[in-house]
């Protein structure tokens, strides 16, 4: 039996097995489908303290992996399939295989949230994209314009950064003004290569016959005209869906999903805690991520202490 399990290696999973090691726990460490998280898709990270210059995201969590391992933290690659809560000790199922523990930490993060309409998934990975800094720069979208739908501090990064390789970077938002912070919102906006589209949604992505996206038909939510603008990639920066799903009717959470602890990191279920962006639906960063796995592992082995007296 496990004295610790952290389901996810991002920020927040590995900073509490770097701590839950440190304290001779040997946390097991299961990396889920995608390891390191959603920062290994971030080319620089310049927010992170300690790196003046920035740092590559891949960079930064193979480093925190490998500090964690340093002190006996093992990292499986694996997929958690169920967890079952209401056994003492905790029961996992990971990949057709049982495993008990007496505490979880649950750092499974967040994905990105899709537009669902038609032609998005058909075309995903042939020209509609998450991750800007990930594919803007692959041949098919140089010189090409481009779309990016959102209104976001996410969506203004993208568009910026796509200003680097297309012609042109067209800016869908449901809105009339963005959301993103005054700062991003001004330099995107007074980008000559950025042409915001206001009060527009996207309704369809062309062309699933062509194999490859040629352009979105989008519509007017106040007018509703509807039109196709033309373009080489769709990149969609509309926020994220907490990675939540395998605990929905156990664990308490709010009406978007995000976990909703009762006390510190503590979860209503006695030996499960919770850190990262699965329970941060306001701040979202690297640093706020990392801060809450240390507060799960401190949680987590004062857990433990008070199950030996």
């Amino acid at each position: 039996m496990e004295k610790v399990v952290i389901i996810g290696t991002g920020c927040a999973g590995l900073t509490a097995a770097i701590y839950t090691a440190r304290a001779n726990l040997t946390p097991l460490v299961l990396t889920g489908v995608m390891p390191g998280g959603l920062l290994t898709t971030t080319s620089t990270v310049e927010n992170f303290p300690g790196f003046p210059e920035g740092i590559d995201g891949y960079e930064l969590m193979t480093r925190m992996q490998a500090q964690a391992e340093r002190f006996g933290a093992r990292v499986q690659f694996a997929s958690v399939e169920s967890v079952h809560l209401d056994e003492k000790p905790i029961r996992l199922v990971i990949d057709g295989q049982s495993i008990t523990t007496q505490t979880l930490i649950i750092a499974t993060g967040a994905g990105h949230r899709h537009l669902d309409v038609p032609g998005e998934h058909e075309l995903e990975k042939k020209g509609v994209t998450y991750c800007a800094t990930c594919d803007g720069a692959l041949p098919p979208f140089r010189n090409q314009p481009l779309v990016v739908v959102g209104g976001g501090d996410s969506a203004c990064e993208e568009a910026t950064y796509l200003t680097r390789f297309a012609s042109k970077v067209y800016l869908v938002h449901r809105r009339d003004s963005l959301r993103a912070s005054r700062i991003m919102a001004e330099r995107t906006l007074a980008n000559p290569k950025i042409e915001p589209v206001w009060d527009s949604v996207v309704t369809e992505v062309l062309d699933v016959a062509a194999g490859k996206v040629t352009g979105v038909r989008l519509r007017n939510l106040k007018t509703g005209t509807e039109s196709v603008l033309p373009c080489a990639g769709l990149f969609v920066a509309v926020g994220h869906v907490p990675n939540t799903q395998l605990f929905k009717g156990v664990l308490d959470m709010d009406e978007n999903g995000y976990l909703r602890p009762t006390e510190g990191t503590a979860m209503n279920v006695p030996g499960v805690f919770t850190a990262g962006d699965c329970a941060d639906h306001v701040y979202r960063q690297a640093i706020t991520a990392a801060g809450m796995g240390c507060s799960a592992a401190i949680d987590a082995e004062r857990h433990l202490a008070g199950l030996q007296q």
